[in-house]
Parts: structure tokens; C-alpha cells; sequence
């Protein structure tokens, strides 16, 4: 689970306008946060197996935002993938 300051920081740096908590860029950024999270607590606890579905949850989610974002804004697709470090 990502603490509220945290979560308040990752928003901080990825929003795209003053009031902004929900977009894709906003969405992908959290659910990497978690993912990066949970695939740490993984290592330890290697039959989590409810764990670990729900982490296939997170990133096929994330991967249809980022699909979503590819295709309407590929410039802010770029912009994201390398803050973000998430794909090649």
C-alpha cells in the first residue's frame, strides 16, 4: 500500500494540469508504485499466490492505459515511459 505522502508526491511530479489526479499519466505512475511494491514483498513471500494475481491485475491495467495513451498521445506516451522507466 502506498502512503498518503507518497502517493501525494508521485502526483505531484506526473500531473499534467493544477488539479489533476486521474489521469492516464497520474493512473500509470500509482499502479507502477504499487507494482514495484508488491513484486519487492514477492521476492520474500514466494507462495503469495493471491498476491501475485492481483499484480497481474495491476499490470495488465497499466498496460491498457498505456496502450490508451500510446494510441491518442504518442508524445505523452514517450514522456512517460522514460520518467516512468518502465519500458524500452
Amino acid at each position: 500500500m502506498i502512503i498518503k505522502e507518497a502517493k501525494q508526491k508521485i502526483i505531484s511530479d506526473i500531473k499534467v494540469h493544477e488539479r489533476d489526479t486521474g489521469s492516464p499519466e497520474v493512473q500509470v505512475a500509482l499502479l507502477t508504485e504499487r507494482i514495484n511494491h508488491l513484486s519487492e514483498h514477492l521476492k520474500d513471500h514466494k507462495k503469495d499466490h493471491t498476491s501475485r494475481r492481483g499484480l497481474l491485475q495491476m499490470v495488465g491495467r497499466r498496460s491498457a492505459l498505456l496502450k490508451y495513451l500510446s494510441n491518442n498521445s504518442n508524445d505523452r506516451y514517450n514522456k512517460l515511459i522514460t520518467k516512468l522507466g518502465i519500458r524500452k
